[in-house]
């Protein structure tokens, strides 16, 4: 059922709470997810990864948030305006929240969020999303409670990324937030508290009874790091999580396991073979576009995902609303491979793939990279490492970087805008860790940001796809689909699809 009218939301809250004493709610439920890495840090305008964000989604809270429609809902802010011009956007906040240490969130904690993220002291790769043609985004305190951001020009980008993680400035005014102890023991207004980080094993947060859109049903929540994807499905047959990835070749056993249901939806996540172009091997783009060629792309996903994924061709993925395949596709041809390789006088190629241990698929691919770049008498060799040495190397803020190739994938936010990829600005210190730089895709994505209007942003992205899938600084691998096993004593779960199965955590609950 779907409550459309504001004066239906008491009825709904009523409805809700009748299925969840239905359900037989255990009052001291604990979910048992399970992380495929190492937590890096826990500070939302710090992190670069994943597993660090997952965590951080259940402590922190943003101005907005999204939901099941991939709509941008209110969240720490009530309401916004937003002038004629676009250009001067005013958040209304919430007025009963409260940091996890008692202290009251206010207009200040946002304004501080912000700014610094904007600091060039912080390492924040974020910092991009708020600076427009050089120019940074101004926010300015109107009341304890309202904010203003003033932008140089309108920017479609703005409102998803004004769903960062907000920060509690009395916890960190006056500090290296780089180094900050807080970044080891977070103090947030989402729905659930920091409770303990045991380095390489859990990190445990506990039921937020403040939180200010209702207490958790939850009364803790378990992160458990198990890199290995095999290790994470036996933790789930054997009940000791909740919830994890299925790997394809285990998808049609487990449809058949007791007191686990599986869910498949798709994404907007891609995977793929990146290149460091400030490496000699890789600045000739026919080296690149050779080894484009000598992908087997369909043998890829039907070896590695058995129908659960489609061969990738651009930097998009096809729920997304920006998408488009009219892009030079590179079609299988290891004879159009070995004659750009004799083009570009890399006829003796070598080089190395890092990937990162536990992904069973990455591993997969990279051998069967290996065996079909071989038929092209292009060696490769792997190097297997755990997500954080990987992430340390591909993040460094220094250039060159000191990796050739690498498998990973890029989880896409709501909007298509690219910039902290692909723009040249974005290296070394941004998600540019390739070093790519077309002077054509830096006006196209500033033209996307700056663009209003979905359908025309929807040609500049088309252009965009085209030029950089022609440059192949990435060999696109795969879209996959997402196929999640529950254990069934999990209720509350919000409608599978893109944004995910766990978007309201405070009424995600567990079963007597």
């Amino acid at each position: 059922m779907e409550c459309r009218k504001f004066s239906s939301l008491l009825i709904c809250s009523l409805l809700f709470s009748a299925t969840v004493l239905a359900a037989g709610v255990d009052s001291e439920g604990v979910l048992r997810f399970s992380l495929g890495g190492e937590v890096s840090v826990l500070n939302p305008i710090l992190s670069t990864d994943s597993v660090s964000s997952a965590v951080e989604g259940s402590i922190f809270s943003g101005l907005v948030t999204v939901n099941e429609k991939l709509e941008m809902a209110p969240d720490l802010a009530e309401r916004w305006d937003v002038s004629r011009d676009g250009k001067v956007w005013t958040f209304h906040l919430r007025k009963n929240v409260k940091w996890h240490d008692g202290a009251p969130f206010t207009a200040d904690d946002v304004k501080f969020t912000f700014d610094s993220i904007l600091n060039p002291k912080v390492n924040s790769v974020r910092r991009s999303d708020f600076i427009i043609d050089g120019l940074p985004i101004k926010f300015r305190i109107v009341g304890k409670y309202t904010l203003q951001a003033i932008l140089p020009k309108p920017f479609a980008p703005f409102l998803v990324n004004a769903g960062i993680g907000i920060i509690p400035k009395h916890l960190l005014a006056g500090k290296d937030i780089n180094t900050a102890d807080f970044n080891r023991q977070p103090v947030g207004t989402g729905p659930f508290i920091f409770k303990e980080w045991r380095a390489g094993d859990h990190v445990t947060v506990e039921r937020n009874p403040d939180y200010y859109l209702g207490k958790p049903l939850l009364s803790k929540i378990v992160y458990k790091e198990i890199p290995d994807a095999n290790s994470r499905l036996v933790a789930l047959e054997a009940d000791e999580i909740d919830e994890t990835d299925i790997p394809p070749k285990d998808y049609t056993r487990m449809k058949s396991v007791k007191g686990v249901n599986i869910y498949e939806y798709d994404v907007l996540l891609y995977t793929y073979l990146g290149f460091n172009l400030a490496n000699p091997k890789f600045a000739d783009r026919r080296v690149r576009q050779a080894l484009a060629y000598a992908t087997d792309k369909k043998q890829l996903v039907n070896l590695i995902y058995r129908g659960l994924a489609s061969p990738a061709f651009a930097p998009s993925a096809p729920v997304s609303w920006a998408y488009s395949d009219a892009v030079p596709k590179f079609d299988y041809d290891p004879e159009k491979a070995r004659q750009l390789l004799k083009e570009a006088g890399k006829e003796d190629l070598e080089f190395t793939i890092l990937i990162n241990q536990g992904n069973k698929e990455r591993e997969k691919a990279a051998v069967i990279l290996q065996q079909q770049y071989k038929k092209i008498g292009v060696k490769v060799n792997i190097r297997v490492l755990e997500w954080s040495a990987l992430l340390k190397i591909v993040n460094a803020p220094k250039a060159p970087k000191e990796f050739e190739a690498v498998i990973m994938g890029w989880s896409l936010g709501l909007d298509p805008d690219a910039y902290s990829i692909w723009h040249s600005s974005q290296y070394p210190r941004g998600f540019n860790f390739i070093n790519y730089n077309n002077p054509k895709v830096d006006k196209l994505l500033e033209r996307g940001r700056e663009t209003i209007g979905r359908s025309e942003r929807k040609k500049i992205y088309a252009k965009l796809w085209q030029a950089i899938a022609a440059d192949q600084p990435y060999i696109f691998l795969w879209y996959p689909k997402a196929v999640v096993g529950i254990r069934d004593r999990v209720g509350g779960l919000s409608k599978p699809g893109p944004a995910g199965m766990f978007l309201r955590l405070e009424k995600v609950f567990i079963k007597k």
